[in-house]
């Protein structure tokens, strides 16, 4: 599978990142087919010549590439393992690509599925925000086999620029979940940082100028500190989903007897956030907490 000629793409979960994800699979000439829950969301999409399908069990049945990132890792759930889910309706043969941010345990489950009905899966959950994703820079870790990966790297290569495999079925989503915890304790550190410019009397943007070419350097503080300070909080990455993340690296976390600190530090700020009615506003938004 190393040309888009004859590939059919289904593509399922057209949100904040999704939909730049497949408008740059259209670009790189595949054929791509859509489903998301509101249909709305995909209208972009079909006007740029992306094909609707009106549930999972058809576009599954109809591509030879079916890549999901969607919600939770409930949705992951039904969407594969569900009566009218991808797995059973899927071709044998075809490939199946979980970008969603789920559990390792869930990609693992889905992966002995369906090696049994011959469909090849990678669990692929991906870092970089809309930013990223729009620029198709975004990073990708990838569990599975190697031969899946291969022949899935050029589909890769359209979305994402640092596309590294990472070990066997689990191994993509364990990944993410040391990429969440790294940004989890970064993000108090930043909005803290704009805080304390501002209680200083500094000019914040100047104080960027000097921080983040140092040490203290960070994607998180060079992206979303300049979104703090300009009062745009719209998600790159929504405040729910980082809910969702950080829980499940907690609970990862707790099977392997490890304790994470500044984790849940973070969930338990975050948390506080979510109930003021935030958790569609961006991760940036917890500047608002702590100024």
């Amino acid at each position: 599978m190393d040309t888009q000629e004859g590939k059919v793409i289904g593509f399922i979960g057209t949100g904040v990142m999704g939909k730049s994800m497949a408008s740059h699979l259209l670009n790189a000439g595949y054929q791509v087919l859509v489903y998301t829950r509101t249909k709305v969301k995909a209208d972009e999409l079909v006007e740029k010549g992306a094909l609707w399908h009106d549930s999972v069990a058809n576009l599954a049945k109809a591509a030879d590439v079916i890549i999901t990132i969607v919600g939770y890792p409930q949705d992951v759930e039904e969407v594969y393992l569900g009566q009218d889910g991808i797995l059973n309706n899927a071709k044998s043969g075809s490939y199946c690509i979980d970008m969603t941010t789920s559990t390792p345990t869930l990609a693992k489950t889905i992966h002995k599925i369906a090696k049994e009905k011959g469909i090849h899966t990678l669990d692929a959950p991906v870092s970089g925000g809309d930013i990223g994703a729009r620029e198709a820079r975004l990073t990708i870790m990838v569990g599975g086999d190697e031969t899946a990966y291969q022949a899935c790297l050029p589909i890769f290569e359209c979305m994402g620029k640092n596309i590294v495999l990472q070990g066997g079925a689990g191994a993509g989503q364990h990944t993410k979940m040391c990429n969440q915890i790294a940004i989890a304790s970064n993000m108090i550190g930043v909005s803290e940082a704009i805080a304390y410019a501002n209680k200083a009397g500094l000019d914040p943007e100047n104080v960027l100028k000097s921080i983040t070419a140092g040490a203290a350097g960070s994607w998180s503080l060079s992206n979303l500190a300049p979104r703090m300070i300009s009062g745009d909080f719209h998600p790159g990455f929504y405040i729910k989903h980082f809910i969702k993340d950080m829980q499940i690296a907690i609970e990862e976390a707790e099977q392997m007897d490890m304790n994470t600190p500044g984790l849940k530090l973070a969930k338990s700020l975050y948390d506080q956030l979510e109930k003021t009615g935030e958790g569609d506003s961006g991760t940036q938004a917890l500047y608002k907490l702590l100024k």
